[in-house]
């Protein structure tokens, strides 16, 4: 591999992790006055893998946000999990 694609990779990587560390749940992002909602709950369903093996790592971090508005926040965040293992693929018809 050349310097340049070294460099990039890299540089890719610290930003793809920084990117991610900043809207994990857990990470105070969130308070009862202003909770997590639908679209967070899509978002952290989808870096869930992630979240739990940061989570090893640091105990303020976790897979699901606590302070959260309920049942619109676990809708999009077992919806992303499903989604994310290939679920909703059982609901779509078989081609031939």
């Amino acid at each position: 591999m050349k310097t340049q694609q070294k460099v990039f990779f890299t540089t890719t990587i610290i930003l793809f992790a920084i990117i991610l560390s900043s809207c994990l749940p857990g990470g105070g992002n969130y308070s009862p006055l202003e909770p997590a909602g639908f679209f967070t709950g899509i978002w952290h369903g989808w870096i869930a893998p992630i979240s739990l093996i940061l989570g090893l790592f640091n105990k303020d971090i976790s897979i699901y946000e606590s302070f959260n508005t309920g049942w619109w926040y676990d809708f999009g965040f077992y919806m992303s999990i499903i989604a994310g293992f290939g679920g909703l693929r059982l609901l779509r018809k078989k081609g031939d």
